[in-house]
């Protein structure tokens, strides 16, 4: 099947048109030797790809071109793109469900948009409308339908990347780009670690810092941390705990948001998690679940194997890994764990500070309380299983 629409480069007052990101100009040119499914669960998280990607090219004389859902290959770039040389490169990590009635469904897809689009601003590449990219991104995917897997904890990962492509040396914002999105079947993220997670504390490099790039979305805020976590995983964990300042306080543990459930006196958990100050990316995954937490105590919702009566109180507040150490020596520590679209909600089982461990109690069981409480609910709304409010939305 093709579809296709010539861009316009009519001329106005003297001026080309600038056409913006239009996705009735879509072509589709569909592979004609589709790939076969997996049948395992052996492949590493995104090492396989779906038959089809999509591609949309801007320029500063034309705007953007038509967008192409093609076959996934390799792409053609001059060398001295920008992309390579200075970065501005921005993604988005998404994921698509398999719904209750067999439809595509897309897990708070418009705020993805959103925040794609905040990144791409930081690094100075040309703006795009997120709702007409949204379109696309959906139909990417109902092409792609048959390869998101039906199985429990599994999913199609879904990967809108931006680019920036003006073809020269020196330093400047690139007024040229690319779009693409590929797509990838996945399971679990950490499929060894299910027990518990172990993470290093680490204060001497930094992932982010004030007034940097963390807070968003960029290609540049994950090559800093890989030798980092190489070294870590030579001492035995397998992720970083990034942690600034004198008083050691906790960011994000490699690229992903932590939160830890503390034993209140009262008899109330406590779940505290860092503040979006600039440093933490604010992730969907995060924010879903502080409203989840919060809708629990308020009485919208309960939560699987929570008591109704179990108050839990959410603080964005700053957490230090000297607390931690505090409230694992009072018994009070009874979780951490991290979240992110790609692992949704994972146990952490010891924390490494000062050439010390700390133990969490679940280190043998998984998620705790809280943390499964989470995993299941947020899984069920993505699915569509369990509907709330616009979070999961069909791919129509």
């Amino acid at each position: 099947m093709e579809i296709q629409t010539t861009p316009s480069t009519a001329v106005a007052n003297g001026e080309p048109h600038i056409a913006p990101l239009d996705p009735y100009k879509l072509i589709v040119n569909l592979s004609k030797n589709l790939k076969a499914l997996p049948i395992t669960d052996d492949a590493h998280f995104g090492e396989i790809k779906t038959d089809h990607m999509l591609v949309i090219n801007y320029e500063p004389t034309t705007g953007w071109s038509a967008p192409e859902i093609k076959p996934y290959g390799p792409l053609s770039l001059d060398p001295a793109c920008s992309c390579f040389h200075y970065c501005p490169n921005v993604f988005e990590g998404m994921k698509a469900y398999i719904g209750p009635n067999g439809e595509p469904r897309l897990f708070w897809p418009h705020k993805n948009m959103e925040r794609l689009a905040r990144s791409a601003e930081r690094v100075a590449l040309p703006p795009f409308d997120t709702d007409a990219l949204l379109v696309l991104v959906k139909r990417l995917i109902t092409v792609e339908a048959r390869w998101i897997p039906s199985k429990p904890g599994h999913s199609l990962y879904v990967r809108p990347t931006i680019i920036g492509t003006r073809p020269m040396l020196g330093v400047a914002a690139s007024d040229s780009a690319m779009i693409y999105v590929i797509l990838s079947p996945v399971g679990r993220y950490f499929n060894g670690d299910a027990k518990g997670i172990p993470i290093l504390a680490v204060g001497h490099s930094v992932r982010s810092w004030p007034g940097g790039t963390g807070g968003h979305k960029l290609g540049l805020n994950y090559a800093p941390g890989l030798l980092p976590q190489r070294i870590a995983e030579k001492q035995g964990y397998s992720q970083i705990l990034w942690l600034f300042g004198e008083d050691s306080r906790i960011t994000e543990a490699s690229g992903m948001n932590f939160f830890v459930v503390v034993q209140s006196d009262d008899g109330d958990l406590d779940i505290i998690t860092p503040p979006l100050d600039g440093m933490i990316l604010p992730g969907l995954t995060r924010a879903s679940c502080l409203e989840l937490l919060d809708a629990h105590t308020q009485g919208k919702t309960v939560l699987p194997n929570i008591p109704a009566s179990t108050r839990l109180h959410t603080h964005e507040r700053v957490l230090t890994m000297h607390e931690l150490v505090a409230w694992s020596a009072e018994g009070k520590l009874l979780e951490a764990f991290c979240v992110g679209t790609a692992v949704v909600v994972a146990p952490v089982g010891r924390i490494g500070f000062e050439g010390k461990d700390v133990v969490l109690p679940t280190e043998d069981a998984g998620l705790g309380l809280v943390g499964k409480a989470l995993w299941e609910r947020v899984v069920d709304i993505q699915s569509g299983r369990v509907p709330w409010e616009d979070w999961s939305v069909t791919c129509e």
